[in-house]
């Protein structure tokens, strides 16, 4: 089971801090936080393998940084610089296996919304 918390509203070039709890045996897996904005797709935002490797979307890069606690209890999505665009509904989400490699995501959080105001 996944649990977000934190998202809410801030102006550009604020910060915010998702949190997601990671509980039973998903902590071991894969995990990633993914984005959708009305009328758009999903798109992933962040993956965190097992063995600690990390991917960022080009989109984020350099203002976006995926990381977990010492425990993997929890995920955290540490967002820096926000722009307008960045406003969306974040979700956590868990692979079925532990390095990532593309999904299928097999869990995930409620969502979380973020709103970016210029």
């Amino acid at each position: 089971q996944l649990v977000e918390i934190g998202g809410g509203s801030v102006q550009a070039g604020g910060s915010l801090i998702l949190s997601c709890g990671v509980s039973g045996y998903f902590y071991a897996n894969c995990l990633a936080w993914f984005r959708q904005a009305p009328g758009k797709e999903r798109e992933e935002v962040a993956t965190i393998s097992n063995d600690g490797q990390t991917t960022v979307a080009a989109s984020v890069k350099g203002r976006f940084t995926i990381s977990q606690d010492s425990g993997k209890n929890t995920l955290f999505l540490q967002m820096n610089n926000l722009k307008p665009e960045d406003t969306a509904v974040y979700y956590c989400a868990a692979d079925s296996e532990r390095q990532c490699h593309g999904g299928p995501y097999i869990v995930w959080g409620q969502g979380a919304q973020v709103t970016v105001s210029s």
